[in-house]
C-alpha cells in the first residue's frame, strides 16, 4: 500500500487507526472527514489529523446530498427497522462510504481503510459500497487484524501516545451523530436492564422536562417529500434541522430497543430521532388522503425488505435499487399538508389536506348517499363470503 484514504472522525477509534496504519503499512494516510451534520465544528479534525501524521485531510461537507438522496427516499418508503429504528447510521455510511471512494481515486490511493469494529454492521455497510463502487480497491478493517481487543485497549494506547480521545472510562459507551438521528451503543448500554442515563441524550430533553404547552406544525409535501415548514419553503437539511430542534423541544423521538444484527448477534441501541419522527409520521398523514389503497398495501408489503436491505448494507444493491423505483412512483401523487401536534415525547396527526385527496365527504359521510348506493354492499359481501360459506357446508 503506498496511499490510503481513513474515513476519519478524530474519535477514538480513528484517532488510534491513522497511526496504527502509517506505521503498519509505511504508507501516506489522506483521513476524510463527511459533514452529514455532527453538529460540530469539525476544524480541528484537519488540525488533529495533521499532528498525527496525515498527509491531507479533506473535510466534506454532505449534509443536503445527506438528507436529499438518503434520508428523504428512506422516508417516502416509510421503512423502519424492526422495533422502529429509523436507519439513521444505515443511510449515512452508504453516502460516506460513496465519496470516499471518490477521494480514493483523486488522490491515486490504492486502499481505504474505515474504523468499524468486527462486530458490528457498519464494516458490511463500508465494504459493500466499496465492493459495489471500487471492487479494484483494497479494503483495510483493522478491527478484524490488529493486537487490540476492545476500546479499554485503544484508551490506553492513546493515553500512552497522548492522543486526545472523546470518551472516558466512566462513559465508556459509543456515540454516532448526523441530521435525522443520534445513536449510543456500548459501554452501561450493554446491559439491557440499565436505564440509559439523562444526561447521556444530547438532542432531546426528556418528555417529563419538555413544555407543559404542546406546539402545531405544518408540513408541506410535494411527490412524497416535505418541501415546507409552516408555510415557509427550505431545504431538506434546513428543513430537518428546523423540525430537529422542534422535536428536540417537545422530547420527540428517543427509542430504546434491542435488534438484530446482521452479523447475527443481539444489540441494544438507544437512538434520538426527533425531526425523523416527525416527519414519518406527518408523510403518513399525507398519504392516508393521497395514495391509492392497493398501491399503499402492495408498498407497505415490501418495506419491511427494503429496511433490511437498507441496514445491512444493500444500499447500491439491485434489488434495493429496484424497490426504490417503485417507491417513488407511488409517490407521485403524494401531496399535501400534514398538521401535527407535539406535546411531551409525541407527535400527534392533528389535520391533513390535499388538492387531489382520495378522501370524498360526500361518500363517506353517514349522513348522505353521496353517489353510493347502500344496497349494492349485499352482493359484493354474498361473493366476499361465498368460499366460507362452501368451505362451512364442507365440514371444514
Amino acid at each position: 500500500m503506498k496511499k490510503i484514504v481513513l474515513a476519519y472522525s478524530g474519535g477514538l477509534d480513528t484517532s488510534v487507526i491513522l497511526g496504527w496504519l502509517r506505521k503498519e503499512y509505511d504508507a501516506e494516510v489522506v483521513a476524510y472527514c463527511a459533514d452529514v451534520g455532527q453538529g460540530e465544528e469539525l476544524e480541528p479534525v484537519r488540525a488533529k489529523a495533521a499532528a498525527a501524521g496525515a498527509c491531507d485531510c479533506v473535510i466534506d461537507d454532505l449534509r443536503e446530498e445527506f438528507v436529499r438522496d438518503y434520508v428523504f427516499p428512506v422516508l417516502r418508503a416509510n421503512a423502519t427497522y424492526e422495533a422502529g429504528y429509523l436507519l439513521g447510521t444505515s443511510i449515512a455510511r452508504p453516502l460516506i462510504a460513496k465519496r470516499q471512494v471518490e477521494i480514493a481515486r483523486e488522490h491515486g490511493a490504492d486502499a481505504v481503510s474505515h474504523g468499524a469494529t468486527g462486530k458490528g454492521n457498519d464494516q458490511v455497510r463500508f465494504e459493500l459500497t466499496f465492493a459495489a463502487l471500487a471492487p479494484d480497491l483494497a479494503i483495510i478493517a483493522p478491527w478484524r487484524t490488529w493486537e487490540f481487543e476492545g476500546r479499554e485497549d485503544l484508551i490506553r494506547y492513546a493515553e500512552q501516545n497522548d492522543i486526545a480521545i472523546p470518551v472516558s472510562r466512566e462513559k465508556p459507551y459509543s456515540c454516532d451523530r448526523n441530521l435525522l438521528h443520534m445513536s449510543f451503543e456500548g459501554g452501561i448500554l450493554e446491559d439491557p436492564w440499565q436505564e440509559p442515563y439523562d444526561d447521556m441524550f444530547v438532542l432531546t430533553r426528556s418528555p417529563q422536562d419538555a413544555p407543559s404547552e404542546p406546539q402545531y406544525v405544518e408540513i408541506e409535501y410535494e411527490a412524497g417529500n416535505a418541501v415546507a415548514l409552516d408555510g415557509e419553503r427550505l431545504s431538506p437539511a434546513d428543513l430537518l434541522t428546523r423540525l430537529n430542534e422542534m422535536g428536540g423541544r417537545h422530547g420527540v423521538g428517543r427509542i430504546d430497543i434491542v435488534e438484530n444484527r446482521f452479523v447475527g448477534m443481539k444489540s441494544r441501541g438507544v437512538y434520538e430521532t426527533p425531526g425523523g419522527t416527525i416527519l414519518y409520521i406527518a408523510h403518513q398523514a399525507v398519504e392516508s388522503l393521497t395514495l391509492d389503497r392497493e398501491a399503499m398495501h402492495l408498498r407497505d408489503s415490501l418495506v419491511p425488505r427494503y429496511a433490511e436491505m437498507v441496514y445491512n448494507g444493500f444500499w447500491f444493491a439491485p434489488e434495493r435499487e429496484m424497490l426504490q423505483a417503485l417507491v417513488d412512483e407511488s409517490q407521485k401523487p403524494v401531496s399535501g399538508v400534514a398538521r401535527l401536534k407535539l406535546y411531551r415525547g409525541n407527535v400527534t396527526i392533528v389535520g391533513r389536506r390535499a388538492d387531489r385527496s382520495l378522501y370524498d365527504p360526500d361518500i363517506a359521510s353517514f349522513d348522505e348517499a353521496g353517489g353510493y348506493d347502500q344496497a349494492d354492499a349485499t352482493g359484493f359481501i354474498s361473493l366476499a363470503g361465498l368460499r366460507l360459506r362452501t368451505r362451512a357446508r364442507a365440514g371444514s
